[in-house]
């Protein structure tokens, strides 16, 4: 992108061929988000005026976002948000990018929590947020507790939750998985997206993921489920019987995530997303 392309047409052209050649894959999307991100407009908008004359200092706006995209920054990273269950949440490099995928965690969740419900549940590893966050917006008698190890993450899940209108109903702790609420009793549920991806796994990862915190990614032991355990040893005397703990998993930990340790829950219900992939470990309190 060596040349300065004068019309948004131009800089689409230009910027969608560039992105590809360096791997990414669907790169007219990003090459609209970002040039979209970059001149103050929808993605919409550009498609509306597509000989609009661009300024030097737009020009410069978006080529050093996707000169940065072109380095696999993620464009959640670049844009600062990223939507989930209809919901847009702001991202920060101290939070892992919500996935698609986790949606599943929530309609498990949801599943098991009726309409008209009221009462305490708790997010553990929240990161964003996000997880706790669309529980509260589908479930207006809830409210939550949400902890994650990071005060930089925490933040950023406190500023989500006043962005959605359910701040009152969610406090943030910081601390590792449940000791920040150990004192809670008769809780709905736990819900966690805990880091679970292998050590070993890390050279057939997506450029992308340098990018995010390992702490939200890598889990603990041999086979990356040191957090499920942990959490399953944990959450007995909070979570009320008939409630439960709902986890997302690696799409290859099925089988595994089943053989854990569960004293004072059922035996794991494994769910699976929409790509037929194993997703969701649920447990419900005896």
């Amino acid at each position: 992108m060596n040349d300065k392309p004068r019309t948004i047409r131009a800089l689409l052209a230009a910027t969608t061929p560039w992105l590809a050649a360096r791997g990414i894959e669907g790169a007219r999307t990003d090459a609209e988000i970002l040039i979209a991100h970059a001149l103050g407009l929808r993605r919409l908008d550009l498609y509306l005026d597509l000989d609009r004359p661009l300024g030097d200092d737009e020009l410069a706006r978006a080529r050093a976002l996707v000169a940065r995209r072109g380095k696999r920054e993620p464009v959640a990273y670049l844009v600062g948000t990223r939507e989930l269950w209809g919901l847009a949440f702001e991202v920060t490099p101290d939070v892992l990018v919500p996935r698609p995928e986790t949606e599943h965690l929530i309609e498990v969740a949801l599943a098991r929590l009726l309409v008209d419900v009221e009462g305490t549940i708790v997010d553990a590893c929240t990161g964003s947020g996000c997880v706790a966050v669309a529980l509260l917006h589908e479930r207006p008698g809830l409210s939550a507790v949400a902890t994650d190890l990071s005060s930089a993450a925490c933040a950023v899940a406190v500023r989500n939750a006043e962005r959605h209108g359910v701040a009152a109903r969610l406090d943030v702790r910081q601390g590792d998985l449940l000791a920040p609420c150990a004192e809670l009793r008769n809780v709905l549920a736990v819900v966690a997206n805990p880091p679970y991806v292998r050590d070993d796994e890390k050279p057939a990862l997506a450029p992308e993921l340098a990018f995010e915190p390992a702490l939200a990614l890598f889990g603990e032991g041999h086979d990356a489920l040191g957090h499920h355990r942990r959490l399953l040893d944990e959450a007995p005397p909070l979570v009320r019987a008939g409630g439960f703990l709902a986890c997302e998993i690696g799409a290859s930990q099925g089988e595994q995530v089943c053989a854990l340790p569960h004293e004072g829950f059922t035996a794991a219900v494994v769910s699976s997303d929409l790509a037929g992939h194993p997703r969701v470990a649920c447990w419900q309190r005896t």
